[in-house]
């Protein structure tokens, strides 16, 4: 029997219109602010330093559980994770994932009552660095389990029968895994095509997940399935937890990537699944809304564990660099060289910040992170791959090579082009860079979509537009003037990051003070402009995004290095470090400013509708396809699987 076309395959899928797909992510999305934001303010012109300074210190007891189980941890990694093993096998061992479960690990997050550890944002995250530097295949495990997994949404939205139920085994033996993403659907979760059909006391599942990272080897799954809508029920994605090992799962492939070998990641069938109405998470509909709360503060493992790659980036290149002779000197002390150490060291400080300051926000519970999260995932997965990158470039050849081949002519295995290829994917894990910059550009718009979004609403009727005309008219009338002068013009401002015998930041805080309310101006001159087309200009918006990501990152590495003064751990050396990174900062920053308005957008959509239409395509000719045959996107229709169930159960 052959198998469906892709074009069959599609005809099952919603039909759902651009607006609709809209309607969707937004209905998804956290409404309102109950909370300050440290982010939002300042993506509205409102440098509240007051929010994230002083920084906030974690509680001792905290500091004391953290650290002690960091020294287990250090132990374990050393002495019983291979990383070159699992790149050489693409395979981490059961042996170190019994090990994982012994000590701990799978329940970092997850209190203390419930058999975890209990561990804070902060220890969790600085474990998950750690780990990641052992083997960036064993953190994405670890991070896959708890910061998206099955834990966190019960933890937020799980029953207390559910927390009773799965929580003791998420903690201690059951690896979890989350599914979302679908052979045809990505970021536009409007078009999500597997179902939960009700049935008596429980719901049937049918269709096909993709990318399942621990899908391979996962006990339990949060699964997101579409409930029909009925007269008499909401529907809409709904979020379950599965037993992995219940009949009709199938997972059909377990995919290789470039990176992160040892990631056991899928492709997973539901056929005919039968899911107790009991492992409902939340109600029904309520299931992206789930996904994108959960990922507020799950975001931060990413970043996290570039932090761990920017550190290591930073040893190699400092003892290579030293070592290394060329014309008559360390290459160290050539400029074009030194320039890449000095951008590896700042952005692995700033970042470090940006990660711990962030996380301590969601310890504390005080402020309202999404923002903050999503810019850390955001910037640590850019310049985490900038900083590998550049560490292939220091080590010339030899960042080329391979770690085994380093070591097989009898020199040091540096795995540096593993750690490129590994770091490759945090740009499109969780949110690509693309999909971030408009989920964060969404929420700094958020304040003007709520006083004057029916202005801009083609859909809204005159009479309530004229309203929203006048709430506009309020809300700018105090708005605007602000935005015109700030502490940033004055000298004495932020005295504090000017202490004696220290590099000044000072006037770094100043600058991003002035550059958050000329943030703010651009942004209101930009919906002025283009009105309800905005949402269509992602070159701006995602320059927009960029500029704040750079103003939050000084913010950050400013706040981090009074705070080391103030505790005399290394202040000296942190304020140069904060010093360093912001003066680059500054330097993308100027440059983002300037292609606001000055770009090659317009063009460029010229140049991609004739790319499409295939007036350039004489271009193309004279290379060889070495594609293989295949559809694009493969078949994803519902029905029994005909593959071999590749799963494995960790005993």
């Amino acid at each position: 029997m052959s198998a469906p076309s892709t074009a069959s395959a599609s005809q099952d899928r919603p039909k759902v219109s651009e607006r609709e797909a809209r309607q969707v992510a937004e209905a998804a999305r956290e409404q309102g602010w109950r909370k300050p934001s440290f982010a939002k303010e300042m993506f509205l012109g409102r440098f509240r330093l007051d929010l994230i300074h002083p920084h906030p210190l974690p509680a001792p007891e905290d500091v004391r559980r953290g650290e002690a189980f960091l020294t287990k941890l250090r132990e374990f990694c050393e002495s019983r994770i291979d990383g070159p093993l699992i790149e050489r096998e693409a395979r981490i061992p059961d042996d170190v994932v019994r090990g994982l479960k012994e000590l701990g690990a799978l329940g970092m997050k997850i209190d203390t009552k419930y058999g975890g550890l209990g561990l804070t944002q902060v220890y969790y995250n600085k474990a998950l660095s750690l780990v990641g530097s052992a083997s960036p295949a064993v953190g994405a495990l670890l991070s896959a389990h708890q910061s998206i997994g099955v834990p966190q949404p019960l933890k937020l939205f799980g029953s207390q029968e559910q927390k009773d139920r799965f929580l003791p085994r998420v903690a201690r033996t059951d690896i979890s895994a989350f599914l979302l993403t679908e052979p045809d659907v990505g970021s536009d979760p409007a078009r999500l095509a597997t179902t939960a059909v009700p049935d008596g006391d429980a719901y049937v599942l049918d269709g096909v997940k993709l990318w399942t990272t621990n899908g391979v080897v996962a006990d339990l799954l949060v699964v997101m399935a579409r409930v029909p809508k009925t007269a008499d029920r909401k529907g809409g994605i709904t979020a379950f937890v599965v037993e992995a090992d219940s009949p009709g799962i199938t997972v059909e492939n377990r995919n290789a990537f470039m990176g992160l070998r040892g990631l056991e990641n899928g492709v997973t069938r539901f056929h005919q699944v039968r899911v107790p109405v009991a492992n409902r998470v939340g109600a029904e509909g309520e299931g992206l809304k789930i996904a994108l709360t959960t990922l507020n503060t799950g975001r931060l493992s990413l970043p996290a564990m570039c932090v761990g790659a920017g550190k290591w980036c930073l040893k190699i290149a400092r003892e290579w660099s030293a070592e290394r002779e060329q014309w008559g000197r360390p290459v160290a002390r050539h400029e074009a060289v030194g320039e890449k150490i000095s951008f590896i060291a700042a952005t692995t400080f700033a970042l470090e910040a940006v990660v711990d300051l962030s996380s301590q926000m969601a310890d504390e519970d005080r402020n309202d992170i999404r923002i903050e999260a999503a810019l850390a995932k955001l910037y640590g997965s850019e310049m985490g791959w900038r900083m590998a990158d550049e560490l292939v470039q220091i080590r010339g050849g030899r960042g080329f090579e391979t770690a085994d081949s380093l070591a097989a002519r009898g020199e040091r295995a540096v795995p540096a082009e593993q750690m490129l290829r590994d770091m490759r994917i945090n740009r499109i894990f969780e949110g690509s860079t693309e999909i971030m910059h408009l989920l964060i550009a969404r929420e700094a718009v958020d304040a003007h979509l709520a006083v004057a979004g029916d202005i801009i609403d083609p859909d809204t009727s005159l009479s309530d537009k004229a309203k929203a005309g006048a709430r506009a008219g309020r809300f700018y009338a105090g708005w605007l003037p602000k935005l015109v002068a700030g502490p940033g013009q004055l000298p004495s401002s932020y005295a504090d990051f000017h202490p004696a015998g220290h590099t000044d930041l000072s006037s770094h805080l100043r600058y991003v003070e002035r550059g958050s309310r000329k943030l703010a101006r651009s942004t209101f001159y930009a919906m002025s402009r283009w009105q309800g087309k905005m949402e269509t200009k992602q070159g701006f918006l995602g320059r927009i995004v960029d500029i704040g990501a750079e103003l939050f990152a000084m913010s950050a590495a400013c706040v981090r290095a009074e705070m080391l003064r103030t505790s005399g751990e290394h202040g000296r050396e942190a304020y140069q470090l904060a010093d360093a990174f912001c003066r680059q900062a500054r330097i993308r920053v100027e440059e983002l400013f300037g292609r606001l308005w000055s770009n090659t957008d317009d063009i460029d959509h010229r140049v991609v509708n004739g790319v499409l239409a295939g007036t350039y395509s004489w271009l193309e000719e004279g290379v060889i396809d070495a594609s293989g045959e295949g559809a694009w996107i493969a078949d994803a229709t519902p029905g029994p699987s005909r593959r071999e169930n590749v799963h494995r159960k960790i005993p």
